[in-house]
């Protein structure tokens, strides 16, 4: 029986699963979850992930939510290409990234995230997407420093998978308010590399199904 997988359009915290997945070619059946449609707090979710959150998966009769442990589940249980390949410090590099794409991209996109898509346009304050913008770029231009090569880590890990959602969600709020300029923050080693994931030959089966 494949493994389920149960996701969210355009979580970025359940698209790093699903390229994950793509990438060590494991059989997967895809269970889409609707937030409007309460999906996340139905009884049989919540007996998979009590947080009500996306994703999961359920392998074998195992439940495992949270996605940074998901991906490391997945790639000591499943066999190459791996998720944290390399060498010891290599793989460390790749822990390191995927922690601060959570812990400092994300948390930089706090702001931006409630304002422009949870507030109504009528409701959002200046002020605060002005700081969240500027919080974002700082953070853009840090990681253009940490790009020294194709891939974040080396070679193409679950680092790589975890930020290119993040920026991506990011873009995406520039088609609601196209004046944030994303696009514009950031940087020409950053953009390359967004290049070099979305040609994976798996890239556009995981694109969020509404943003197409």
């Amino acid at each position: 029986m494949p493994l389920a997988f149960y996701y969210g359009s355009g979580s970025p915290y359940a698209w790093r699963v699903w390229l994950a997945l793509e990438h060590k070619r494991i059989p997967y059946e895809l269970k889409v979850m609707s937030f409007s449609a309460g999906d996340l707090r139905k009884p049989e979710y919540l007996a998979i992930n009590p947080r009500h959150k996306v994703p999961a998966i359920v392998d074998e009769g195992f439940a495992m939510y949270e996605s940074t442990a998901i991906l490391e589940y997945l790639d000591e249980k499943y066999a190459a290409p791996k998720l944290f390949p390399g060498d010891l410090r290599q793989r460390a590099l790749a822990r390191r990234m995927v922690q601060e794409a959570d812990h400092y991209y994300a948390g930089a996109m706090d702001e931006l995230v409630d304002q422009v898509l949870f507030t109504p346009p009528d409701k959002w304050d200046a002020d605060k997407i002005t700081k969240g913008r500027d919080t974002v770029a700082q953070e853009l231009v840090l990681w253009e420093s940490l790009l020294r090569g194709d891939y974040l880590a080396g070679e193409l890990s679950a680092a790589d998978f975890t930020l290119y959602p993040l920026i991506a969600l990011t873009l995406r709020m520039e088609k609601k308010k196209p004046d944030l300029d994303v696009r514009g923050m950031i940087g020409a080693k950053v953009t390359a590399w967004m290049k070099r994931i979305e040609a994976l030959p798996y890239f556009q089966k995981t694109w969020p199904p509404h943003w197409k």
